[in-house]
């Protein structure tokens, strides 16, 4: 199942994509793995309190977050892992989990790790724990408008 608001917004503004299919999973490094994607390549979706606010992480599935150094590019910001009940009805279209790194329909801010700018398409997950979407890298940025970051670190 695809979100259903990521698919009519995407929809809407004629964007290009492709939907994959997967057995379920549920961390991204299994989800790239089950779909025969590298972990460099799928963008998985950290979910993150910054000063108490909820806002997305995208990054490789390979990699991990350097808190501290997200602090810093944050200007000294609180910044700590948010617990599924934070964000629970945060994506009411979406199984808890696999949300899409579209912050901009749910109200949030995204940052992105710059190492994704670096593949032509990203992959990631499009509301469950069973459907992918694929799509140029600049197509995401032109409709997210992510923060560019250098931030994580491969774990």
């Amino acid at each position: 199942m695809l979100a259903p608001r990521l698919h009519h917004f995407l929809d809407e503004r004629h964007a290009p994509y492709a939907t994959l299919a997967h057995d379920r999973t549920i961390t991204a490094q299994e989800t790239a793995n089950c779909a025969h994607i590298g972990s460099r390549h799928f963008a998985k979706t950290v979910m993150l309190k910054v000063d108490g606010d909820l806002v997305m992480m995208v990054m490789p599935a390979a990699y991990r977050i350097d808190m501290t150094r997200l602090s810093r590019a944050l200007g000294g910001r609180e910044v700590e892992l948010a617990q599924e009940p934070d964000f629970h009805d945060a994506f009411p279209d979406c199984e808890l989990g696999a949300m899409p790194p579209f912050g901009n329909l749910y109200g949030m801010p995204v940052y992105v790790d710059a190492r994704l700018s670096e593949h032509p398409e990203i992959v990631f997950n499009a509301g469950s724990h069973t459907d992918l979407m694929r799509m140029p890298y600049a197509q995401f940025e032109r409709l997210v408008k992510p923060e560019p970051l250098w931030l994580a670190h491969v774990m």
